[in-house]
């Protein structure tokens, strides 16, 4: 088989089974699988590939066609210009948090050594990266469920990231005895649970763990006001993301004496965070 065979049977199977962006789906697994970028499969699209190549590209593209998300499927994505790994049972980096990142290194770029808990770390790609982008900063990243915390580990370890500690713990429990944060920041589930089941399946194979925020999505939020804000330092920020559409709700649960809550928006004009300073 031909490295234009298997290109053109593999965006045929996708597309056959509506996955939306199969040519690059496709180009994707060409690369990881077969080892040629975009330039090269076209360069060389004559190339026999081996029949080990063939066989897992085949079997990578079979994944995807069954509703894998590619980035299972890679083992790896991007976020923030470096490779997280990510697997099963870890949510997948989301383009959007990295303007979380961005709004979180604002709130600490003028302070000297400051403590940022990363709460609901997962992969640990908004912590890891305050910590590798901040590294005078000392990051503590909290995550509860085991096989997302296997990740963590992994992800620090490959990326270096020594000023990062890593905490098992439940978010909805309250603050473990930890040096009191100057940031907190946190990407917690925010799906409402009745509506789980009308997720896409891509994203149904994340954890539910990772998505279910409760009856009305907000429960993570009511246990950060309750639980967490008040582990703040003064002048100390809590910046959160949320889903569309829930950006007020959120804000009025922080909302008390003394503090300042903000709602901001991403590159769509979707109210995605809310910033809190004590």
């Amino acid at each position: 088989m031909t490295l234009a065979e298997a290109y053109l049977r593999g965006v045929s199977a996708l597309e056959a089974a509506g996955v939306p962006d199969a040519a690059f789906d496709c180009g994707c697994l060409i690369a990881s699988f077969c080892g040629y970028t975009h330039a090269q499969r076209i360069a060389h699209a004559s190339d026999r590939l081996s029949e080990t190549a063939a066989r897992d590209f085949l079997e990578a593209v079979r994944r995807r066609a069954d509703g894998e998300p590619l980035q299972y499927i890679l083992g790896e994505w991007p976020f923030f210009g470096r490779a997280f790994l990510v697997g099963r049972g870890v949510l997948i980096p989301r383009p959007e948090t990295e303007l979380l990142v961005e709004y979180a290194l604002a709130a600490v770029c003028a302070r000297q050594a400051p403590v940022v808990w990363d709460l609901c770390a997962g992969t640990g790609c908004i912590g890891l990266t305050l910590a590798l982008e901040k590294p005078d900063a000392q990051v503590f990243l909290l995550e509860k469920y085991p096989d997302a915390f296997a990740y963590l580990e992994k992800n620090r370890a490959a990326l270096h990231a020594s000023n990062a500690t890593l905490v098992q713990a439940n978010v909805l429990e309250g603050a473990p005895v930890l040096p009191a944060p100057d940031l907190i920041v946190s990407n917690p589930p925010y799906v409402p649970s009745g509506e789980l089941c009308a997720l896409q399946k891509e994203v149904r194979r994340e954890p539910s763990s990772a998505l279910d925020g409760g009856a009305d999505g907000l429960a993570f939020y009511r246990a950060l006001a309750q639980r967490w804000i008040p582990a703040l330092k003064k002048g100390g920020t809590l910046l959160v993301e949320c889903g569309d559409g829930q950006g007020a709700g959120v804000a009025a649960l922080f909302e008390a004496p003394a503090r300042s809550v903000r709602v901001r928006y991403d590159g769509n004009r979707i109210d995605r965070f809310v910033e809190v300073t004590v």
